[in-house]
């Protein structure tokens, strides 16, 4: 391998790269190529298609409601309705387009990429350390089994802020640098300052590495890429001089719970088939998703820098949903952005409880919503503004969803207690009633529910003449599998929709969502949490049963699976997460997917090495460090110098952790008085660190 200059905590000689914040308020001077035929007949199926079907159901609703004379509540309902209906065709029709269009697979296999340097970048915030180093150990090998060590580097950025984290952190790179010398090169770098969230961490990248690549594949924590894909996607990105980033189009595997298990059986059948439809009709104003994605780095620095936003709570501050915005930048400046749908060997994993997932949505949530203040930006392609709208209506449906159904409630209760203007000014016999047209409505629900099925179906009818799936699944067995997902989708969609408005409640009121890290692994919930987390779901479902057992039985029937999940939130929050129920299921073959079936040696290495870590992990902590050289070493070897105090802002967290050690009579009783920050600045700092030592 070549020689390279490194600085003293390792990482490679800084080769940096302006990255400026992009000015909102300006256009740029670019043209775009035009768009071929297949995203036009695309986007005429997808948008042509939806707007056809809103107009005809809306159509539907108004005749119901305009039976008689429509009540003020009616035309409400009525413009609920064409809000919610809308995105649900919009899905329908996306993967119409995706049953017609295969998708490119990519045709780059002749490319030469000797000459270019591609690095995986994984940006990590508290992860749990086994897990991150030993996908990327895995990958490491099969690049290297591969031929493509000189081609592609992995660089490991940190935002790890727990002290106990950290030191697990930076003993499980040293054991990956060590597991993978002389085969593939291995960074590390940990900031001191954690502006800017994720996005600020890779801007930090940018500004001081970037230089040295042509191209940097994004991972998350939970990210896993066979070297035949990384090797496509360099190819692809070295083929077409106008390729800003290529999304790949990530498997969920590893699931070990029911709902990670539904999530990914879901991804595998008929994630592809929206996708594909995606695709077809985005073209090359497509969308990035932050992660399993190539980038062009010059490019990114040059035009993705993102600005703070400035107004009220909650657009203000950093930008939290980054991937889009930086997309739609690169989009504006003439790059392209596109995905490939069918390149497989891309992984991910799904939150592995209904908890977990509804954590990390209240971020999501806030971020997209933020999206609303980035519309405004001058010179964005229209799909990048409508990919934006997309996301925050993800959230947005829940309280129209939710308005919507409680509407119907008054209603119910109003014609039971007819407290409404019966008779008008006009001299009449009868009173003015909410007149709905029954058979109509029961027809309108039929039609939306089949809308609502349609991606399924469609992905399933597809996956039936995929040998890929068809051959390890079984048709039978995907059938049983799209009924059990279905099923709970039904119960889990209700909690959702209270779940996910309280979030937008909470983001209006100005409540920051924070940067908690993501739960990957589960070890179960308390049924206490689970009670304080959903009991008002309960409430609701409760409340809203009672109301209609007493008022309009007919109605209760129709709403009775929304109703039900909402009572049951707390047992089904707990079967969510639940590994027996998970396993049983497996055993049957339900809801299984390929990876569970075959195996696949980059996902057994890694499991192989995330083992070993875990084991070795166990010996390591702060006090271990205190302990043994080595560990010590180890650790310090890899930590960057802590930036120099400016005048006026002196390093408090140090000279606070010093007085500390000074005052104490033992390690433990000065680890006992210092609190998180103040052990950071002592484990940043080796002289520090060494004053503990020398007590011990």
């Amino acid at each position: 391998m070549d020689q390279i200059k490194i600085d003293s905590q390792g990482a490679p000689i800084e080769s940096p790269l302006h990255m400026p914040a992009q000015d909102f308020s300006s256009k740029p001077k670019v043209k775009h190529a035009k768009q071929g035929w297949t995203q036009l007949f695309a986007r005429l199926i997808t948008f042509g298609g939806a707007t056809a079907l809103t107009a005809y159901a809306t159509h539907q609703m108004i005749l119901i409601v305009t039976q008689d004379n429509a009540t003020v509540l009616q035309w409400v309902m009525v413009g609920l309705f064409l809000l919610t209906f809308v995105w649900i065709a919009l899905a329908a029709s996306a993967s119409v387009a995706g049953f017609i269009f295969a998708g490119r697979a990519g045709d780059s296999s002749s490319v030469d990429i000797s000459s270019k340097k591609t690095v995986l970048l994984m940006p990590v915030y508290n992860e749990e350390p086994s897990e991150t180093c030993a996908a990327l150990y895995s990958m490491g090998k099969e690049l290297a089994a591969n031929n493509l060590s000189e081609q592609f580097e992995i660089f490991i950025i940190s935002d790890s802020n727990d002290p106990d984290v950290w030191v697990q952190e930076t003993a499980a790179v040293s054991k990956l640098k060590e597991a993978l010398s002389g085969e593939i090169k291995v960074w590390y770098r940990r900031r001191h300052n954690n502006k800017a969230k994720k996005a600020g961490n890779v801007h930090d990248f940018v500004s001081r590495w970037g230089g040295r690549y042509d191209y940097m594949i994004l991972l998350d924590a939970d990210s896993l890429l066979s070297a035949a894909t990384l090797k496509t996607l360099a190819q692809e990105m070295a083929s077409d001089e106008q390729a800003g980033i290529i999304q790949t189009l990530p498997t969920l595997y590893r699931g070990d719970t029911l709902f990670a298990r539904l999530q990914q059986f879901a991804g595998t059948v008929y994630g592809p088939i929206v996708a594909r439809g995606i695709t077809a009709w985005q073209g090359n104003d497509g969308n990035y998703w932050g992660h399993n994605a190539i980038i062009r780095v010059s490019a990114f620095a040059e035009s993705a820098g993102l600005p703070a936003i400035g107004g009220v709570k909650p657009f203000k501050g950093d930008i939290l949903s980054h991937d889009f915005v930086e997309a739609a930048l690169m989009r504006r400046a003439g790059w392209s952005v596109r995905m490939l749908p069918a390149l497989k060997g891309s992984w991910e994993e799904s939150p592995p409880s209904l908890s977990d997932v509804a954590t990390r949505d209240r971020r999501w949530a806030q971020g997209n919503i933020q999206h609303l203040a980035v519309l405004k930006a001058k010179g964005l392609r229209w799909p990048n503004r409508f990919h934006m709208l997309t996301g925050v209506m993800g959230y947005m449906a829940s309280p129209i969803w939710f308005a919507l159904i409680l509407i119907g409630i008054v209603m119910a209760i109003q014609i039971h207690y007819v407290n409404i203007e019966y008779f008008s000014d006009q001299p009449s016999l009868f009173p003015q009633w909410p007149v709905f047209d029954s058979e109509r409505m029961i027809a309108l629900f039929i039609f939306t529910m089949g809308i609502l099925l349609v991606p399924k179906v469609l992905g399933l009818i597809k996956a039936f003449f995929h040998p890929s799936l068809r051959q390890p699944l079984g048709i039978i067995r995907m059938t049983l599998g799209t009924l059990v997902e279905m099923f709970f989708s039904i119960l889990y969609a209700p909690i959702f929709m209270l779940i996910h408005s309280q979030h937008i409640f909470d983001i209006f009121r100005g409540r920051d969502s924070g940067w908690a890290t993501q739960q990957r692994q589960h070890n179960g919930t308390p049924w206490l949490q689970l009670v304080r987390q959903h009991y008002w779901h309960t409430l609701i479902g409760v409340g809203m049963s009672l109301l209609l057992y007493q008022y309009s039985p007919t109605l209760l029937i129709w709403l009775s699976p929304t109703l039900i999940g909402l009572v049951l939130s707390i047992p089904l929050s707990a079967i969510s997460g639940s590994k027996s129920v998970a396993k049983w299921l497996k055993f049957l073959g339900i809801l299984n997917i390929p990876e569970e079936v075959y195996a696949f040696s980059i996902i057994s290495q890694r499991d192989r090495f995330a083992a070993q870590l875990r084991e070795h992990l166990q010996t390591v902590s702060i006090r271990s460090l205190l302990e043994t050289d080595r560990y010590r070493s180890s650790h310090f070897n890899l930590v960057a110098e802590a930036p120099l105090p400016t005048p006026g802002n002196p390093k408090v967290n140090s000279i606070i952790a010093e007085h500390k050690i000074n005052d104490a009579s033992n390690p433990q009783e000065a680890l006992s008085w210092m609190n998180k920050q103040e052990i950071l600045a002592m484990l940043s700092e080796p002289l520090l660190f060494n004053k503990l030592t020398k007590m011990t």
